[in-house]
């Protein structure tokens, strides 16, 4: 018979840092179908998948997007996009 009574005591939370909330949904064309890519607000890829989930949809109620992910801030996040697919992509900001 154990010598322990009740609950177990829980075990120590990890000390590193949560990771940052995703700051921007880029829906842009990839090779012919629409992708939803979301960055962090230093641009870092954070997540990919199909633009045409209704997480999409749920995500940019309310919000209005900028046309266009050209400017040099957009370089290195969409360098594997070609410019006419970058220009036509829609950038939303989400709130935090």
């Amino acid at each position: 018979m154990s010598q322990t009574f009740g609950m177990e005591t829980p075990r120590g939370t990890d000390p590193t840092a949560h990771r940052l909330p995703v700051r921007y949904l880029v829906v842009i064309d990839s090779g012919g179908s629409m992708v939803a890519r979301l960055f962090l607000p230093t641009r870092v890829l954070a997540a990919e998948f199909d633009a045409m989930v209704e997480e999409v949809t749920v995500m940019t109620q309310g919000l209005t997007p900028e046309t266009g992910a050209t400017g040099p801030e957009w370089d290195l996040a969409l360098q594997g996009h070609n410019a006419t697919e970058r220009a036509a992509a829609l950038v939303f900001t989400l709130p935090i």
